[in-house]
């Protein structure tokens, strides 16, 4: 296990490790504490509200936090990971110092980058329905509204790809202006519940009221909600990639993560009180936006509907380009490092952005719009969303299991340490919640199809190396890979 002491040499996309610079630390203690707040915030608990009411009924808040105490524990393990390691490539990096096993650093690897393909295709599904709303075209358009709906969103994704070709980074002050649109919406939200109750519109006996779909127990109900909750707290996980770019990691990493993390569990509690509180349980399930609704119901004086619908515009778009880039870097490094196939790896050599990753990841997040709309129509948002949440609850098992086996492992540099009860409790409710209790089989069927799709591209890449090449496929420097 050579590697558990060994640290590759980093280097900006497209440049020679040797010699170059390292990357310029400008990531204060504030900022990074707005940025894991603004990756968090987002497409979840817009869209999600009434998918999670539609399974336990007014208690929503019940699967919210115990979803919110599962990713805290996922969280201090990736707190202790990363000020341990405070390199870029997050989970990839953890596994494969943990086990040494290639194929399982790149299977990890691909399921981050398919997670973050379906949550992008959540979020430009939901951004869609959102653009309708704003520009009140739903009931013009009939029965053509899917239909433009599905066209704008294959439109923005493709808009991002092309944003993304030219070149454009994601600046952390561009992150803080987006989170501040966010936190504008959803504070608005609370805000119209307060009036709502002051008006006496308010029913708060709806929050402890348990209603479960078909002849589904208490448990089964909970554990369900739980799983596609888990959606609305996933993003705290990216942070991590901003390691070498943070100042001082190892002593700001544990506050902005945990602070983050509270700050946007305590938002999810108050604005599924409220939802439920204002719109009756039926109508916030059967809603496509339910938090506009919430809006729109609890303040039906004030014009703010149209405002709403766009701020939710802009709190999802920033989602979708984040793991847009996310996925076609992660493209860019498996092909870097010989376990995908070269072509992928291709750079635009006048922008220096890896072209060929953007397009494959562009083409993968149109399958599933177009997938999801014509196939799984029914479940659109929970199909995706609670895909994501299956592939990153594998990972975070993973992750768990991994600070135990690097405990072995000692370095020189003063970390954060999980108490180890955390690390088990973390892989034992992580991993109960990827099983058919927990997830619907269309969950497994999108999980299964994206991973079959990197196992092929992983076999063919294996027998070129073998057959042409004459080399080994193995993962190198995992710390390229984010």
């Amino acid at each position: 296990m050579s590697e558990s002491h060994e640290t590759a040499p980093i280097a900006p996309y497209g440049a020679d490790a040797s010699g170059q610079p390292e990357l310029k630390k400008a990531i204060t203690p504030k900022l990074l504490l707005l940025f894991i707040v603004g990756d968090i915030l987002g497409t979840g608990v817009y869209a999600l509200t009434g998918e999670v009411a539609g399974q336990v009924g007014g208690a929503g808040w019940i699967p919210i936090v115990i979803a919110f105490a599962v990713a805290m524990v996922s969280a201090l393990s990736y707190v202790e990971m990363v000020t341990k390691y405070p390199q870029a490539a997050g989970a990839a990096l953890y596994v494969h110092k943990a086990f040494g096993i290639h194929f399982l650093t790149f299977m990890v690897t691909f399921a981050v980058l398919s997670s973050g393909i379906t949550s992008a295709s959540t979020s430009a599904i939901f951004l869609s329905e959102n653009v309708l709303k704003a520009f009140q075209l739903e009931d013009a358009l009939g029965d053509a509204a899917g239909g433009t709906a599905t066209a704008i969103a294959l439109i923005f994704l493709g808009l991002v790809a092309v944003i993304n070709m030219y070149g454009v980074a994601e600046s952390v002050k561009a992150n803080v202006v987006l989170t501040l649109i966010e936190l504008t919406g959803l504070v608005l939200v609370v805000l119209v519940g307060f009036f709502a109750m002051a008006e006496g519109k308010a029913d708060f006996s709806r929050v402890v009221l348990f209603e479960t779909p078909g002849d589904k127990t208490f448990l089964m109900a909970v554990v369900s909600a739980t799983a596609l909750a888990f959606f609305s707290m996933v993003g705290f996980e990216d942070s991590v990639n901003m390691a070498e770019e943070t100042v001082d990691p190892v002593k700001n990493f544990p506050r902005a993560l945990i602070g983050g993390l509270s700050i946007t569990g305590l938002v999810y509690v108050l604005i599924s009180v409220v939802a439920v509180a204002v719109v009756p349980i039926g109508e916030l399930t059967e809603a496509s936006t339910p938090l506009l609704t919430v809006v729109t119901v609890g303040a039906p004086g004030v014009p703010v509907d149209t405002i709403f619908a766009f701020i939710s515009i802009f709190a999802v778009a920033n989602t979708v380009l984040i793991n847009m880039m996310m996925a076609s870097r992660l493209l860019y490094g498996m092909s870097k490092q010989g376990v995908l196939p070269g072509f992928l790896k291709g750079v635009l050599r006048s922008r220096r952005t890896p072209w060929v990753g953007i397009l494959f990841s562009t083409a993968l997040a149109f399958a599933l719009v177009l997938t999801v709309r014509y196939v799984l129509a029914e479940e659109t948002i929970s199909a995706l969303g609670g895909t994501t949440a299956l592939l990153l609850l594998t990972v975070f098992a993973l992750v768990n299991i991994a600070v135990l086996v690097l405990r072995r492992d000692t370095v020189d540099v003063r970390h954060f340490r999980t108490p180890t009860v955390l690390p088990v409790i973390g892989a034992v409710t992580s991993f109960a919640l990827v099983t058919p209790l927990a997830q619907p089989t269309q969950n497994y069927v999108i999980a299964g199809g994206l991973l079959a799709i990197g196992l092929v591209l992983y076999v063919i890449t294996w027998f070129y190396n073998s057959a042409v090449r004459a080399r080994r496929t193995r993962i190198r420097h995992p710390d390229d890979l984010g």
